[in-house]
Order: structure tokens, then C-alpha cells, then sequence
């Protein structure tokens, strides 16, 4: 009874996962990869790296490992002269299928562990293919795991999108700034208060801007662009 008890907060807790890592893809399911990725092109004509880089980051997310998105992610970077960032090996692995494929193999993994589960209840023939069904179920939900593991920091990054973005000491529009960040930059979202958001630079170093000038890279809600 332990054991069934255990399994079935085990099951939740991977089905909850699975559904919050679909979620995070299904944010962007009013855009295309190839719509964004087209959209970020046009910025990077006009001059406008923030908007190229947050649509190019936002085409990865249903494209991952695309060349081309890669290529001129990299290339509008360079121009404006900041750092590329290079998934490790893990990350590879996990974007190859996508976000939302892991969030389905999870969810398949589960509903195949709790089958052979109460097969085994039912039964106690077919031992083996019970343990092989199993075996492939935690290896679908560890999947699933690799890929909320990948998706959360993604959770929380944004793109600076206007130039010389003053980085202030406290969430108010007055005073000297503590120093200011290129158009283009990603950071690390930490906090928010009344239109600001306290955050983090690659560098370690932490300040308060104003909402309006960054995007976050996974769209919080359906909301326009900001104009051209």
C-alpha cells in the first residue's frame, strides 16, 4: 500500500512536470519558427538587435538546433558585440526532439508505468515484459525531467530591446543609473516591482530596470510585439 501510495505522488508530480514543460512550448503556439524567425531577419535589417536576438531566441524554442536560426542568432551578436551563447552537449541532446515531444514522452511514460503497475496487481504472468514496459516508462519520464531541466533557466531570461538601458540601484525612475547595459544583452529575471524588474547580468552584476525596456524570451501571456 506504501509502495502504491508513492508511485502515485511520484506519477502526479512527473504528470504535473510534463504538463508545465508542454506549457512553456504551448506559450509560443501563436507563432511559427519560421514566422519568427522571418520577423527577427526584418529587425536585424532595421538595425534593431533586441528584436532580432528575442525573435530568434523565441524561434529556438520551437526549432531547436536549427542552423540557419543558430547562424544568425550568432551573427547578430557578434555585430553588436556581445558574447554567443553555445548549448553544452546536455542541451543538444534534450532540444533534438523538442520541448514538446519530451513533454509527451513523459506523460506516455506515465500512463505506461501505472498500466504495468496494476497489470501487475491483476496478474502475475508476463513478469518480463512488465519490467520492460517499466524500464521504458522511467526512461520517458526521465526524459521529460532533462527536458524541464533545459526549459526552466529559459523561464527566466529576457532581452534587453532598447540602447544604452540604464541599470538603477532601486525600482525608481530618477537618480544615477549603476551602469548601463547594450541593446540586445540577455539577463536573468530574479524580481519585479511596480514596472521594474530586478535583474542579473551574465557578469554577476544586479540592478533595477524598467519593464519597458526588455522582453522576456518565453512570452508570459499572448501580447503584441512592440512596434517597429
Amino acid at each position: 500500500m506504501i509502495h502504491g501510495m508513492r508511485f502515485a505522488a511520484l506519477s502526479l508530480a512527473m504528470t504535473l512536470l510534463a504538463c508545465q514543460a508542454h506549457a512553456v512550448s504551448a506559450e509560443t503556439t501563436g507563432y511559427s519558427a519560421a514566422g519568427l524567425y522571418n520577423l527577427a531577419n526584418s529587425y536585424a535589417r532595421a538595425g534593431k538587435p533586441g528584436m532580432a536576438v528575442l525573435n530568434y531566441e523565441r524561434a529556438t524554442l520551437l526549432a531547436p538546433n536549427d542552423p540557419d536560426i543558430e547562424a544568425n542568432l550568432r551573427f547578430v551578436r557578434d555585430a553588436s558585440r556581445l558574447p554567443s551563447d553555445r548549448p553544452t552537449w546536455f542541451e543538444r541532446s534534450v532540444r533534438v526532439a523538442g520541448p514538446t515531444t519530451l513533454s509527451w514522452a513523459g506523460v506516455m511514460g506515465v500512463l505506461i508505468a501505472g498500466v504495468s503497475l496494476l497489470a501487475g496487481r491483476l496478474s502475475s504472468r508476463h513478469r518480463g515484459l512488465r519490467r520492460v514496459a517499466l524500464g521504458c516508462a522511467i526512461a520517458l519520464i526521465g526524459l521529460t525531467v532533462c527536458n524541464g531541466v533545459v526549459l526552466w533557466p529559459r523561464l527566466h531570461e529576457a532581452v534587453v530591446i532598447t540602447n544604452a538601458t540604464p541599470v538603477r540601484v532601486s525600482p525608481v525612475p530618477m537618480g544615477d543609473p549603476l551602469f548601463v547595459l547594450p541593446e540586445a544583452e540577455t539577463v536573468k529575471m530574479t524580481a519585479e516591482h511596480e514596472g521594474f524588474v530586478l535583474i542579473q547580468t551574465r557578469a554577476g552584476q544586479r540592478g533595477w530596470i524598467a519593464r519597458a525596456n526588455l522582453a522576456p524570451i518565453v512570452p508570459r501571456r499572448a501580447q503584441p510585439l512592440p512596434p517597429g
